[in-house]
C-alpha cells in the first residue's frame, strides 16, 4: 500500500511538473511574433518542451521549420505565414559573412535580370542542411569574409567575380558601371574586400584588382594577392 502511494506522488509530481513546464512554454509563445524558438530556449526537462512545442505546433501556434526549430509568425487564412527567407538565412547561418551566392548573387547586384527559383547563398562554414527554396553554398575556406566583416552584398560581389560569364547578364561595361557606382556610394566596401581577398580563390583575386583599378583604387589593388598567392601565407 505504502509503495503504491509512493508511486502515485511521484505521478503526480511529473504531471504537476510537465503542466507548468507546458503552461511556461506556451506563455512565452504566444506573447511572441516573428520569432524563432529552440527547446534549449526554455528552463524544464527537454521531455517536457518537446512534448510542449509539439502541441502548440498541432494547435496552429507554431510551425515547425525542421527538427528542433519552430517559428511564431503571423497567422492567415492558410495558416501560419513562414519566415521570410532572410529571417531563416539568418537564424541558420547568422550575418556576418553569409550572402548571396551565385544566380542570387547576380540578381541581388542588379547584374542579371533573371529570377533564380531558389535562394542561392554563400555561407563561410560548413552549411547547414538547406530549408525548401534555399540553397547554401559550402564557403567554408573563406574565413577571411568573416574577419574582413562582410555584409550581403560584399559578398555577392565576391560570388559574381568567381564566375562573371557565367553570371553577368548586362553588357561588361555596364556591368562595370553598376559596380562602381556599388562601391562608390558605399553599398560595398571596397577596403572590406581588400581585406577579405587573400582567402578567395585566384580567380576571384584577379577580377578584384581588376575592377579595385577600374575604379581608381590602385591603393586597395596592391593589396590583393597575386595568382601564386597562398592563404596559408598570409600575415
Amino acid at each position: 500500500m505504502c509503495k503504491l502511494l509512493v508511486a502515485n506522488n511521484r505521478q503526480e509530481r511529473l504531471v504537476a511538473t510537465q503542466d507548468s513546464v507546458a503552461g511556461a512554454v506556451r506563455s512565452k509563445v504566444l506573447r511572441s511574433r516573428g520569432h524563432f524558438w529552440r527547446p534549449t530556449d526554455f528552463d524544464g526537462s527537454p521531455g517536457a518542451v518537446a512534448v510542449a512545442l509539439s502541441r502548440l505546433h498541432d494547435e496552429g501556434e507554431l510551425r515547425r521549420i525542421r527538427r528542433g526549430l519552430y517559428w511564431r509568425g503571423p497567422k492567415t487564412l492558410l495558416g501560419m505565414a513562414p519566415p521570410k527567407p532572410e529571417q531563416l538565412i539568418t537564424e541558420l547561418a547568422g550575418r556576418t559573412g553569409v550572402g548571396p551566392s551565385g544566380p542570387s548573387a547576380a540578381a541581388a547586384l542588379g547584374l542579371s535580370t533573371q529570377v533564380p527559383s531558389r535562394t542561392f547563398v554563400a555561407v563561410p562554414m560548413r552549411p547547414p542542411s538547406s530549408p525548401r527554396g534555399i540553397r547554401f553554398v559550402d564557403r567554408s575556406g573563406r574565413e577571411g569574409r568573416v574577419s574582413a566583416g562582410l555584409g550581403p552584398a560584399e559578398v555577392a560581389l565576391l560570388e559574381v567575380l568567381d564566375a562573371p560569364d557565367r553570371f553577368i547578364e548586362i553588357d561588361r561595361d555596364e556591368a562595370f558601371a553598376r559596380m562602381r557606382k556599388l562601391l562608390r556610394n558605399g553599398e560595398i566596401d571596397a577596403l572590406r574586400l581588400s581585406r577579405a581577398a587573400p582567402g578567395e580563390s585566384a580567380r576571384v583575386r584577379e577580377n578584384l584588382r581588376t575592377l579595385l583599378n577600374h575604379i581608381g583604387r590602385p591603393d586597395l589593388a596592391t593589396r590583393v594577392p597575386g595568382r601564386r598567392f597562398s592563404s596559408r601565407h598570409a600575415a
